[in-house]
């Protein structure tokens, strides 16, 4: 299979792109710095304290028999244990599977099967622990699980271990193992929401280039402070936040969960100077009057938001609240993180995800003939970079996947987006999403745009159903005060072409989410079959 990564990649050793050494640096040099705090406990560790944790933690899986290379599986909440498990398994050199523990059994025992994992570290909630035996009965190569508890629970047919007692006991010093760039680093799974969920292999050579892109973009330093609410199992936390922090000598507050008000509090006792999360949560904070009422948020400097795209109103409330400029960024699990950022300073364009990342080779091609379209043109968003990863035990999903131009491997996201003069980027959808609505191409996000414009708007989201005359036609369901559905209706007839207006609009009281924040598209399809009896048959 053909290594899809920059040709000026070294086959070398090289520490320097080593996963399990970004915080080594700011360990040697002032290892009493603050890296990590507790947001619900307020205890705080060191670089000091986090690099003997962190080599603890993979002494630990090397006594449980992983070796380089070993698959290990992370079915952890959010927590500090997480972290030491992670980067430990990266210094071990062996390859951390964060696994989402949110989403469905079925879903987490494929991802354990298709991951070759033969060791798994749970956390200790007793949901989790289901899964996880769940998983021990479907799955014959898990041989060991690892549990961040003393009290083990039982579990037939595997050797439990108490993760933290051991890894009180094990040395504090781990030597980096001999890694290539090109050694896979981490393999994050995808969502899974049109199929199983698939694995992608990032180098750590990518997972480098990611992390420095990120850090140069955002102009960030030892004096950053980010504070971590989302799953750590997913991109928007670790690469948003935890590995730039770590890599820069700053620090990172975690909490256990998303609370806008605990959150908040915390963003006020610690100095928070950097947020990371995506719509759902933004919408949550500024909407927290009481929480903002009794605590200072003035700390923050720079919001960013990804997964999925900001509304202009939530931007400016975002900055009305915090006082702070805010950006967007787009990316996918297959390319480790985001290849478009909103830059930190110079111009900034709203609704829009943003510049490439410096050396992203990013193009909007004719989903059909793959030919480059002229800015301004609505396209498929396809991108060749160092970060682009593989897809696991998925050759034919490979092949499908990427495509080679001028020399370079480009990998298509499925994604919908425009380009302008200036290079900024502009998501509209997925191409699976775009609608034909009589011959027209509708694309939901620019629906959504024209709804969210009206006052009494506060979200919305925007499905395709079958028409009967049209083909297709939009849907859409809006969270708004004060306003019908059928003035909804009308205001988008005034403000874009008849063909794109929603035959339908259903007000709600909240819009579904998936467990990363994303607005959940598949219930509200279910949700538009329904209401409308599978069909609309008028309008």
């Amino acid at each position: 299979m053909e290594a899809h990564t920059s040709p000026d990649l070294l086959t070398e050793p090289d520490e320097e792109v080593h996963l399990g050494c970004l915080h080594d640096e700011t360990a040697a040099t002032d290892p009493d710095r603050t890296a990590l705090i507790d947001g619900e406990s307020g205890d705080t560790v060191t670089y000091g304290e986090l690099s003997d944790r962190i080599a603890a933690a993979g002494n630990t899986l090397a006594n449980m028999g992983v070796e380089t290379g070993d698959r290990v599986a992370l079915c952890v909440s959010n927590q500090l244990g997480f972290l030491y498990v992670f980067f430990g398994a990266a210094r071990l050199g062996a390859v951390p599977v964060p696994v989402n523990i949110e989403t469905t059994r079925e879903k987490m025992v494929s991802v354990a099967r298709d991951s070759d994992a033969r060791v798994i570290i749970a956390g200790a909630d007793e949901k989790i622990l289901e899964d996880v035996r769940a998983i021990v009965d479907a799955v014959d190569a898990v041989a060991t699980v690892g549990v961040l508890s003393a009290d083990l629970p039982i579990i037939d047919d595997v050797e439990l271990v108490s993760f933290n007692e051991r890894r009180a006991a094990a040395a504090t010093t781990l030597e980096p193992a001999s890694v290539h760039r090109d050694d896979p680093a981490m393999q994050p799974y995808t969502s899974g929401s049109t199929g199983k969920p698939k694995g992608v292999v990032l180098t750590h050579a990518g997972c480098h280039w990611m992390i420095t892109s990120i850090n140069k973009l955002h102009f960030l330093d030892e004096n950053e402070r980010a504070i971590v609410a989302g799953p750590l199992y997913h991109k928007n936390a670790m690469v948003g936040a935890v590995k730039p922090m770590l890599t820069v000598g700053g620090s990172v507050v975690i909490m256990d969960g998303f609370d806008p008000t605990r959150v908040i509090k915390s963003i006020n006792n610690y100095g928070v100077t950097y947020l990371r999360g995506v719509p759902a949560m933004y919408k949550m904070l500024v909407n927290a009057d009481d929480a903002l009422a009794d605590h200072d948020v003035s700390s923050v400097q720079w919001a960013v938001s990804g997964s999925a795209s900001l509304p202009q109103s939530l931007i400016k409330s975002v900055r009305d609240t915090f006082g702070c400029e805010m950006g967007e960024a787009y990316g996918l699990t297959e390319t480790g993180g985001p290849v478009t950022l909103s830059p930190r300073w110079g111009p900034r364009k709203l609704g829009s995800s943003g510049l490439a990342l410096p050396g992203a080779d990013v193009r909007i091609i004719d989903p059909d003939t793959n030919e480059e379209l002229s800015p301004g043109e609505t396209g498929e968003f396809v991108v060749s970079c160092p970060s682009n990863g593989q897809y696991y035990h998925r050759p034919e999903k490979q092949r499908e996947a990427y495509f080679r131009r001028d020399g370079k491997t480009f990998l298509h996201t499925d994604d919908l987006a425009r380009q302008d003069e200036q290079g900024y980027h502009y998501i509209v959808g997925r191409l699976d999403d775009m609608l034909i609505v009589g011959g027209e191409n509708v694309y939901p996000a620019e629906v959504e745009d024209r709804i969210q414009q009206h006052d009494a708007v506060e979200d919305v989201a925007v499905v395709g159903i079958p028409h009967e005359i049209k083909g297709e036609a939009p849907v859409a369901f809006v969270v708004a005060t004060d306003v019908t559905e059928q003035q909804l209706k009308q205001h988008t007839l005034e403000t874009g072409p008849a063909y794109a207006h929603p035959r339908q609009i259903f007000l709600l009281k909240e819009l579904p989410l998936a467990s990363t924040g994303k607005i959940d598209r598949e219930t509200l399809e279910e949700m538009a079959h329904d209401r409308l009896d599978g069909e609309i048959t008028r309008d």
